[in-house]
C-alpha cells in the first residue's frame, strides 16, 4: 500500500494545483518512482490511498496503464483518515494470508524490500518498521530485544509509552516503510481519523512491533531543500 492522500502541506504552493504524489523529482513523479521501486522488487498487487487532487492520481495510473500492475485506489475523498485510518479503510484490499508492505509516497530510498521482508518474517512480528539512525525530531524507542518501547517528541520533550522495559534503548527515526501482519485488522479498535503510530504504540503493549536498521540512502520529499539532491 502507498500512502498518497496527503495534503502536502510542507512543499506549498506546489500542491495548491496537484497532490504531492505528482510533485516530479528529476521530472519523475514521486508516485511513480514508488511504483517502479515496488514493481523491481517483484510487487504485482498495489492499494494507493488518494484524498488531494485524488483524480489526478486516477488519470496518472490510468494514462501510464498501471505500470503494468494490478493498482486499486482506496478513496478518502471524502475524508483524509490520517495515516491509521487510511490503512483501515483499506482493509478488504489488504487482508490475505500474506504480510504486506506500507510505503509513504514522498519517501525516496534504497533500502533492500527483499532482506526487509526476511527480517520481518524472522522476527515474528505483527509489524516491522524501516529504522535509521540519523537526527529527528520525533524518535521511536525500541529494546534490545528489538520491542517497541515509547515515541518522544525531542523537541518537546512529549513521550508515549507502550511498555515498561529495563533493558537499554535505541532511539531511531522511523521511515514510512513497514510490513505488516494482516491479522492486525482484528486488533484495530480505532475508527475515523487515526495514526498508525498511535496503533503501534497500543499494540506494543501486548504484540513485538520490531525494527529494520538499515543506514541507506534515505530521503524525504516532503521537504522542499530535498529536491535538490542528487539520489
Amino acid at each position: 500500500m502507498i500512502f498518497a492522500a496527503g495534503l502536502g502541506t510542507r512543499l506549498q504552493p506546489w500542491t495548491f494545483t496537484k497532490p504531492k504524489a505528482l510533485i516530479e523529482y528529476n521530472k519523475t513523479p514521486l508516485l511513480e518512482l514508488v511504483i517502479l521501486k515496488l514493481k523491481h522488487y517483484g510487487f504485482s498487487e498495489i492499494v494507493i490511498n488518494v484524498h488531494h487532487f485524488a483524480s489526478q492520481i486516477e488519470e496518472f495510473i490510468a494514462k501510464n496503464r498501471k505500470f503494468g500492475l494490478d493498482i486499486i485506489i482506496s478513496d478518502e475523498r471524502d475524508l483524509l483518515l490520517d495515516t491509521g485510518g487510511g490503512l483501515k479503510r483499506a482493509r478488504t484490499f489488504l487482508e490475505s494470508n500474506e504480510p504486506f508492505l506500507i510505503y509513504n509516497v514522498d519517501i525516496l530510498s534504497k533500502i533492500n524490500l527483499n532482506d526487509f521482508y526476511n527480517f520481518h518474517i524472522q522476527s515474528k512480528s505483527i509489524a516491522t518498521l524501516a529504522v535509521q539512525e540519523r537526527k529527528t525530531s520525533r524518535s521511536l524507542v525500541f529494546d534490545e530485544e528489538n520491542y517497541l518501547c515509547s515515541w518522544k517528541n525531542n523537541s518537546t520533550g512529549e513521550e508515549k509509552i507502550a511498555r515498561i522495559s529495563e533493558k537499554t534503548k535505541k532511539h531511531f527515526a522511523f521511515d514510512g516503510i513497514h510490513f505488516v501482519n494482516p491479522e492486525i485488522f482484528q486488533l484495530i479498535e480505532e475508527d475515523g481519523v487515526f495514526s498508525i503510530i498511535d496503533l503501534y504504540l497500543r499494540l506494543a503493549k501486548n504484540h513485538k512491533i520490531s525494527a529494520f536498521a538499515e543506514n541507506t540512502f534515505w530521503l524525504d520529499m516532503g521537504r522542499k531543500k530535498n529536491f535538490e539532491i542528487v539520489f
